[in-house]
């Protein structure tokens, strides 16, 4: 099957190692020689409205996609989880 972009934007990356989402891609790194996907990029997370800059960026190499289906990418990687649960920042170290 053949994706555009635009297709592969709007479906949620999965890592099947821990099961966390990682998020929706926002880009892709090529090889300009071959022409070939190398890898898609989750931008981080904005702190506090992106006034204080965003977390670190995720990148899925393509080699490590195990199934793009209808709604998800499947991926088998050893990415950090930028899950919220069990983080304490900003305002919640206030309400602890």
């Amino acid at each position: 099957m053949v994706y555009s972009f635009n297709d592969i934007r709007c479906k949620e990356i999965i890592n099947v190692k821990n099961g966390c989402r990682l998020g929706y891609p926002d880009d892709i790194e090529f090889d300009s020689c071959t022409s070939k996907i190398c890898r898609l990029v989750i931008f981080g997370r904005a702190k506090f409205f992106g006034l204080f800059g965003r977390e670190e960026d995720i990148c899925v190499k393509w080699c490590d996609i195990e199934v793009i289906g209808e709604d998800t990418i499947l991926v088998s990687c050893d990415c950090p989880s930028n899950s919220p649960k069990g983080k304490r920042g900003g305002f919640g170290k206030l309400f602890k």
